[in-house]
């Protein structure tokens, strides 16, 4: 099967047709949708974004995913020097200095630390697979990104990795597929479970690098999320 993506998820205006991106998108997840068993169809869990999902252990099909996962694994068996700065925005210049962020993090609260990753990686500047890769879609990991910068589900990638090396566990945390109601394009961002201290209850918090805080999903009315991962599942989302 091909890969999940065959386009990329941003959005970004003039880029593609009304809609192209977003039957391309859901045409790749429905073919996978249809070889999850009818029982665990049956298993539908509310979700954020109004949504319901269905969970399952079959990431074969997302291939772009696995291959920066990898290529980061890689990456960080030899992390390398530090790279020259294409932006002071970001001043974060490959893997010692993006530890050396993390590590200003480390003792802070959950959410100081959700807030400070996002804030931090939403000072890159967007950039295009196709300026950068020479491709429609390409997922990079956190080094490429330092160095190139990148598009929507590349601030989802980093802000992703970044919170688990400060140690949120997988289960919190999803790289999301989205549908913008509003602009009729596709785009990524990331999902974080956050348990509120003080009322005890878990909240959806959306890391999005169109949008400059940390906000709950649940103000968030213009995503339908079509499909949600991280490293151990994929969840398919419907209405």
């Amino acid at each position: 099967m091909a890969g999940i993506m065959a386009t990329s998820l941003c959005r970004s205006s003039g880029r593609f047709g009304p809609g192209a991106l977003l039957a391309a998108a859901l045409a790749a997840v429905l073919a996978v949708v249809a070889a999850i068993p009818a029982e665990a169809a049956k298993k539908a869990h509310p979700s954020y974004f109004n949504s319901v999902e269905i969970r399952s252990s079959n990431l074969k099909p997302f291939k772009k995913w696995r291959a920066a996962l990898k290529r980061y694994s890689l990456e960080q068996k030899k992390p390398g020097k530090r790279m020259s700065c294409v932006s002071k925005r970001l001043n974060i210049c490959g893997y010692s200095d993006w530890g050396n962020f993390l590590k200003s993090l480390k003792g802070k609260d959950k959410l100081t630390q959700i807030r400070a990753v996002n804030y931090r990686m939403n000072k890159a500047k967007y950039i295009t697979d196709k300026t950068n890769w020479g491709r429609k879609d390409y997922w990079a990991t956190p080094a490429e990104f330092m160095a190139n910068f990148g598009d929507c589900e590349d601030y989802a990638i980093i802000k992703y990795l970044s919170l688990i090396k400060l140690g949120f566990p997988e289960r919190e945390l999803r790289v999301v597929a989205v549908k913008d109601l509003n602009l009729k394009v596709g785009h990524a961002v990331l999902v974080v479970f956050w348990k509120d201290p003080k009322s005890g209850k878990k909240r959806s918090l959306l890391l999005d690098n169109q949008i400059k805080k940390v906000v709950d999903s649940r103000t968030v009315r213009h995503y339908k999320p079509v499909f949600s991962l991280n490293k151990d599942y994929w969840w398919r989302h419907r209405s």
